[in-house]
């Protein structure tokens, strides 16, 4: 039974065993008597410097408690902000540290991991619509003293600070540019806005990335704005193709270009060649021609019939003193000379035998001079 429950009135823990109501104990009391037993320590004449020590004691384990709690460990990804009596220090390194307890306040601070903060909201638009924008910031802390003091809520002030530069950014941006392809712009733009409104501030923090995470139109339109959305796809795939079929074709095509451009450099060397040869020959030629003009110009019908007929098979002759032809097939005389045959010379009558030329045999009489003409000519 507690001692304030009915029936126990008797029980309370500040009355003496007479029943006489003493109060709670007063703390000056407490200490009195703990130091009285202090005093008392050892009793007779020592018990005054007993005393003195027993509150040496007491006061040296104190001391203890007190320098043992002062010692605390920054870790390698902060930077401490020490406060002497509420008010700035100084800034501490990495490491194991000191402070006095009750005199100094450590705020350790994180700067080198990078922290995110997303924004997101329905937005109206320069063109007057309404889209959904999600975006997400991520910072870090350069400067412990201005993050934790240059502002009463570093964090929350941030936050305000993403939510009106975005806000600012699809305001003045149309709908299509903000779901379609001005994405990255808007998001270089959010990103700059950003970074003016907070540089006044000197929060000591520094926007590491911008990342546009979603962008929507309203759920009436969603369907309409999908194709919008895949047919510039699409028109930038095309594009894309277009511009690798054009790389593709267009080495190809050089090759071509300068292949045509050496073969037309050939060619025409070659003519040049050929004609600065013709000249050369020409001026050989006249001095003879001058000396002996019917002897020259027979020369040269022979040396040119001889070029022609080497790259015929069939010849037809005409003949002056009559009206039969001569036929010479030079196939079958190339063929008979390969055939086994006794080795000499062909003769008049072999080309008399030859298949298809009766006529030669018609027109020997008449044909004889000129050929015997021709074989002197040759000889």
């Amino acid at each position: 039974m507690a001692w304030n429950e009915p029936g126990g009135k008797n029980n309370d823990p500040w009355k003496n065993r007479g029943g006489r109501d003493q109060g709670p104990p007063d703390l000056d009391d407490v200490f009195k008597n703990l130091f009285g037993k202090f005093g008392k320590m050892g009793g007779g004449k020592n018990s005054s410097g007993m005393g003195k020590m027993g509150i040496g004691l007491l006061a040296g384990l104190l001391i203890a408690i007190w320098f043992v709690s002062g010692f605390y460990t920054i870790r390698e990804a902060e930077r401490g902000v020490v406060l002497r009596f509420g008010e700035y220090y100084k800034q501490v390194e990495p490491g194991l540290r000191w402070k006095p307890t009750f005199i100094d306040r450590v705020i350790p601070v994180d700067v080198q991991s990078i922290r995110d903060q997303a924004s997101s909201g329905s937005m109206l638009t320069e063109d007057e619509n309404v889209v959904r924008v999600q975006m997400e910031m991520q910072y870090r802390v350069v400067d412990p003293y201005r993050w934790e003091f240059a502002v009463v809520s570093a964090e929350k002030s941030l936050s305000q600070a993403l939510d009106s530069a975005i806000r600012y950014v699809v305001g003045h941006s149309k709908m299509d540019d903000v779901l379609t392809d001005g994405r990255e712009v808007t998001r270089q733009r959010v990103w700059e806005e950003l970074q003016a409104i907070i540089e006044p501030y000197n929060m000591g923090v520094a926007i590491v990335d911008m990342n546009f995470r979603d962008a929507r139109p309203p759920e009436e339109v969603k369907d309409a704005f999908d194709d919008a959305i895949s047919a510039q796809e699409d028109e930038q795939r095309f594009i894309r193709e277009a511009e690798a079929y054009a790389r593709e074709i267009e080495p190809r095509a050089r090759g071509q270009v300068n292949r045509m451009n050496e073969e037309a450099q050939a060619y025409k060397e070659r003519v040049i060649l050929e004609a600065q040869g013709e000249v050369a020959r020409f001026e050989e030629l006249l001095p003879q021609y001058e000396n002996a003009p019917e002897v020259t110009r027979e020369r040269i019908y022979l040396e040119t019939m001889e070029e022609v007929f080497s790259r015929t098979s069939k010849i037809m002759v005409d003949s002056k003193n009559g009206n039969s032809m001569m036929y010479l097939p030079l196939d079958k005389i190339m063929e008979r000379q390969n055939a086994p045959a006794p080795r000499g010379r062909t003769s008049v009558q072999d080309l008399q035998n030859a298949p298809g030329n009766d006529s030669v045999r018609d027109s020997n009489n008449s044909t004889g001079l000129r050929n015997d003409r021709f074989r002197d000519g040759r000889n």
